[in-house]
């Protein structure tokens, strides 16, 4: 196939190290130079090194798990393209050579054409994507330990889901903490009730006439902290994201 880019480097990322492969072509032929980095910071800054001293403006690497962010990071605007390529994708070139080693390989396809980049967001937009996606699993880490917390007190036959619509909310609240403090009396802790929940009193006593003992009321304390801990993270995320959106908005 006809080469189309001259100067290319294909990088194999691992944890450690980065081994680069930068392949120059001129009218000479192709010349292969090879060596290999520590992914330390001061790593990094010899590879940039190594990559301006042999003149390359095509760098490739493959999206290999979380290893592939500091490389490229350090890489990004010290180079005309840098292109964070499909692993998938790489594998599936036809024509692989057995000796040719990954970094090598990557060069070659990169540099005939045979593979394209995905699309790498800018920083700003990274940024907002970590905090957005570390939410979601604080959301989610929450749903959680609310189940949870709906399994203990099925165990201690405490029903506030037969009468509630949801097994945390202000009454259930109150009632599960009162529980957890030793109050065990159903009629006492149905007259915590609020709201739309006053009508169901008398269905209350009877969901609450359970088995509640201690260590229900251990494993409740520890559930309700978590809880109130997620509940505190998302708060800080939230207008965390909410401020980068605003400066989004303010460039528009």
């Amino acid at each position: 196939m006809k080469q189309i880019r001259d100067r290319v480097a294909g990088l194999d990322i691992h944890r450690d190290t980065v081994v680069a492969c930068a392949r120059i072509g001129s009218p000479a032929g192709i010349e292969v130079i090879k060596e290999s980095f520590p992914t330390t910071r001061a790593g990094l800054a010899k590879l940039a090194s190594f990559l301006s001293e042999a003149g390359v403006t095509t760098v490739a690497m493959e999206a290999t798990g979380v290893y592939w962010k500091p490389v490229y990071y350090a890489l990004e605007g010290l180079v005309s393209e840098l292109w964070l390529c499909n692993a998938q994708h790489v594998k599936n070139v036809p024509g692989r050579k057995t000796d040719l080693s990954d970094a090598e390989w990557l060069a070659d396809v990169a540099s005939h054409g045979m593979v394209r980049p995905s699309m790498v967001p800018p920083p700003e937009i990274r940024q907002l994507r970590d905090l957005t996606r570390y939410r979601k699993s604080q959301v989610d880490t929450r749903s959680k330990e609310i189940q949870r917390l709906e399994k203990v007190l099925q165990d201690a036959d405490i029903k506030i889901t037969s009468v509630a619509s949801a097994v945390w909310s202000a009454s259930s609240r109150e009632i599960i903490e009162a529980l957890i403090a030793g109050t065990r009396d159903p009629l006492v802790l149905a007259q915590m009730a609020k709201s739309r929940m006053r009508s169901k009193i008398s269905q209350l006593e009877e969901a609450l006439a359970g088995t509640f003992d201690d260590h229900h009321a251990l494993l409740c304390r520890q559930i309700i902290a978590h809880i109130d801990f997620c509940d505190q993270t998302i708060g800080e995320l939230t207008q965390e994201i909410c401020e980068g959106l605003e400066d989004f908005r303010a460039h528009q």
